[in-house]
């Protein structure tokens, strides 16, 4: 089996939805990457926790075989508290604790250095950067982001896009990073900073996959129930390239089955709240989902 190193946060969420509303659940960027990775490869996570982090939300990412080895514990842990309307496209925040994130310096374990495949979870694009250098040449690199990166460190990201494989960024980041409303344009910019492949997330809409001379658009899964969409960005990260590194597989047509796996999971995650669907799904679920999205993409 591959493995995935993800550097990205470990958090506690209060999340507000109009179907109900969990108190610090487990969250952050790296563990739903790392809970949608697991299920292709073995996931190894850099970030930090706090003192009060429960001892019960290790050990449901030591059940998925997450690698703690780079998880750092000190003072206490990030906190972010939001809610969505019935637009579930969007959360709106109330509250943002950085607590030990504040202060935090990644360190790559020794051991860590030489995975071949990694994943630059939403963080701080300076850390990002940090860990890319403590690493020994990966093949493989995938960078995702967010609106608040875009507009604080914008240089620091765009250093860190010339450095990577694939951007992943949701259609409105798109549209702010390269200052233009339309998606091609966007991807076109990207592409000519150094990354092979750019992917945007259009949310309940799909993905879009461009290449330097080609492009995918991914389809949305239709579902009944959507209980809450937090994570579902990361998951949809982590499972793409953690089905690259099962199959060690770089080519055009493999990039498509991996964003059609990490839309499958993603769609996984937002029917229930935080990491509780991921905790129960199986690898049976997720392949009988990946072909109704195949007969979904049927004409």
């Amino acid at each position: 089996m591959g493995k995935v190193l993800i550097i990205g946060t470990v958090a506690l969420d209060t999340i507000e939805t109009p179907f109900g509303r969990v108190e610090k659940a487990l969250g952050g960027s790296a563990t739903y990457a790392g809970f949608a990775a697991s299920f292709f490869a073995e996931p190894a996570l850099i970030s930090v926790i706090g003192c009060d982090f429960p001892k019960e939300y290790i050990e449901s990412m030591k059940k998925r075989r997450i690698n703690l080895d780079g998880l750092k514990i000190k003072d206490k842990t990030f906190h972010w508290e939001g809610f969505y309307e019935y637009d579930m496209n969007e959360a709106k925040t109330r509250k943002t604790e950085l607590n030990a994130l504040e202060h935090f310096k990644p360190e790559v374990p020794e051991k860590y250095k030489g995975i071949k495949y990694v994943f630059l979870a939403n963080i701080n694009p300076e850390h990002q950067l940090s860990v890319l250098k403590q690493m020994d040449k990966p093949d493989f690199v995938v960078l995702d982001t967010m609106n608040f990166w875009i507009n604080n460190k914008r240089n620091s990201l765009l250093k860190v896009i010339k450095d990577v494989d694939v951007l992943l960024l949701n259609d409105g980041e798109a549209r702010q990073l390269f200052s233009t409303a339309n998606l091609v344009k966007a991807a076109n910019h990207a592409l000519k900073l150094g990354p092979k492949a750019v992917i945007i997330k259009k949310g309940e809409h799909g993905a879009l996959l461009f290449t330097k001379n080609k492009h995918f658009s991914a389809p949305s899964y239709p579902l009944e129930n959507i209980k809450d969409p937090t994570g579902c960005g990361d998951s949809f990260g982590g499972a793409f390239i953690g089905y690259l590194a099962k199959t060690n597989d770089l080519s055009e047509r493999n990039f498509r089955k991996a964003v059609i796996y990490g839309s499958v999971v993603a769609s996984h995650n937002a029917e229930d709240f935080g990491l509780n669907k991921l905790k129960n799904l199986t690898m049976g679920d997720i392949e009988k989902r990946y072909k109704e999205f195949q007969d979904i993409r049927e004409f």
